[in-house]
């Protein structure tokens, strides 16, 4: 029985991989950054436990409480995270501060602190990217860009943790059935307003904040993939699973960046303006 710490378990992929991770017999520490969801985790049988990825202080406090349990850790999966949607200057930098600190960052920081116990257990880190981080679209740069650094952090931490014994597998969902389009389009209607010069063209802004659920695959799909990847003897460095996560990657290396542009502008009806 492995021991897993998984972030971001609240819903969707995270609360999905937990229930995976647990009924395949794996010791598994939930964590999510709400009370009333770590209740909820807790009364399901899991080790949950209040964390924002964010505060080192909490990260530490994390740590000590896995240290103590006396089993090191085994698999961490870095899966907490969020999708700032809208035209990147309309949120500026304070929006892509907050994208990065949660999608990028916190992969850094848990990983950092968690980095003896994953070294006694010659663990495995595994980290949620997505396929955005690959294929760029408008009204999703800050999420996209986010995404596209978690896959660079990936590369980089896997060389670097190698000669501790240690593996780094990234994980690049395409379209999932989450909350994700309902906070996306919260978030995306924190920015739109009548001031922007993009507001004629708000119907793509929030079509790019619903596009994740066009044919979305079950977070519970996602999940068993991920579990099976890390069950393996030798995990995958990448892992893709999910609507589009193939074909997705496979227009962004193949099509003209031009013809692609315009795909892509149309389909998030980025029409002229004067």
């Amino acid at each position: 029985m492995s021991v897993v710490l998984i972030t971001g378990c609240s819903s969707g992929i995270g609360c999905a991989l937990a229930d995976a991770f647990k009924a395949a017999g794996h010791e598994v520490w939930a964590t999510a950054r709400k009370t009333a969801d770590v209740e909820t985790l807790a009364a399901a049988g899991f080790r949950a436990v209040e964390l924002d990825v964010n505060n080192r202080a909490a990260l530490d406090r994390l740590a000590a409480q896995l240290e103590q349990h006396g089993k090191g850790l085994d698999v961490l999966i870095n899966n907490a995270g969020y999708g700032g949607i809208g035209p990147l200057l309309d949120g500026g930098v304070e929006a892509m501060r907050r994208q990065f600190e949660t999608n990028v960052f916190s992969v850094v920081g848990v990983t950092g602190a968690m980095f003896p116990l994953l070294r006694r257990n010659k663990g495995l880190v595994v980290n949620m990217g997505s396929v955005s981080g690959v294929l760029t679209t408008p009204f999703g740069g800050a999420y996209c860009a986010s995404k596209a650094a978690v896959s660079a952090l990936s590369d980089a931490l896997r060389m670097e943790l190698a000669p501790f014994g240690m593996r780094v597998m990234e994980v690049q969902p395409g379209a999932v059935d989450t909350r994700f389009a309902k906070n996306a389009r919260y978030e995306a209607e924190q920015v739109i307003n009548e001031n922007s010069p993009w507001w004629p063209l708000r119907e793509g802004i929030r079509a790019r904040a619903n596009a994740s659920q066009t044919h979305p695959t079950p977070a519970g799909d996602i999940a068993r993939d991920v579990l099976n990847a890390v069950q393996k003897a030798r995990p995958p460095r990448l892992l893709r699973s999910g609507t589009g996560c193939r074909a997705l990657p496979l227009m962004a290396r193949l099509l003209p960046k031009a013809l692609l542009e315009r795909i892509l502008s149309k389909r998030f009806k980025l029409h002229g303006l004067l």
